[in-house]
């Protein structure tokens, strides 16, 4: 099942990308449920604790795309990826995209957990818009 949520973005795409892909601030705008620590130049991990296990990913920056790309370690059934593109007039919008295959729930068409699972990315964007224009008008910040 694929999920997938576009935001429009109140500054420049590498603005918006540099916000996205800083490990440090990732929390303000991921599902609380995710850990993410740098571990490598470009390369950061995450820990996602769901109810039954916690998974281990990795996530890879792509800057010269302006897109982060990741996967869980022992679930190749997962990915994701996020891309910033430039709009004009100095603003932008972000793509994210999500993946799920096989058992997960949200790989089924069951309603709740697919409505879960967009809703979730919906909101991870419109934090990330917040995250942006907090940067935006704080430069330094």
């Amino acid at each position: 099942m694929e999920y997938e949520a576009t935001r429009g973005m109140p500054a420049e795409s590498r603005i918006v990308f540099d916000v996205a892909s800083d490990v440090s601030t990732m929390s303000r705008w991921l599902p609380e449920e995710i850990h993410v620590r740098d571990i490598a130049p470009g390369l950061a991990e995450a820990d996602a604790r769901t109810e039954r296990t916690t998974h281990q990913g990795l996530m890879r920056t792509a800057p010269e795309r302006l897109r982060l790309e990741w996967g869980v370690k022992d679930r190749p059934d997962y990915a994701g990826w996020l891309e910033v593109t430039d709009a004009g007039a100095g603003a932008s919008e972000v793509v994210a995209h999500l993946s799920f295959r096989g058992d997960q729930p949200e790989a089924s068409d069951s309603g709740r957990a697919r409505e879960e699972a967009q809703r979730s990315l919906e909101r991870s964007l419109d934090r990330l818009a917040e995250e942006v224009a907090r940067r935006v008008a704080q430069p330094g910040y």
